[in-house]
């Protein structure tokens, strides 16, 4: 029929302008992308082994946090006492 509207083309529409939406804006200074900035942190992957992949995860559980975390908390202990022992 001339001149209805599919509803298919106001799917898209609608879809187009919600993913747009969710999309971040390209100045934007955070991202997760590995050695980017996020916000003023850096990000950096780690590899690990299995078994050390594992063992963290064991680790992480029992204190009741993310890997993630618990190696963040790791590093920055690390950075602490290494500043100590310079004398910061």
């Amino acid at each position: 029929m001339e001149g209805d509207a599919t509803p298919e083309a106001d799917v898209d529409d609608e879809l187009t302008s919600y993913l747009a939406a969710l999309a971040p804006e390209t100045a934007d200074v955070e991202t997760t992308a590995s050695g980017t900035s996020f916000g003023t942190a850096q990000v950096y992957q780690l590899r690990l082994t299995l078994m050390d992949n594992e063992q963290l995860k064991e680790l992480a559980a029992e204190r009741q946090t993310s890997p993630q975390a618990l190696a963040t908390e790791w590093v920055m202990q690390r950075l602490q006492w290494e500043a100590h022992q310079r004398g910061f």
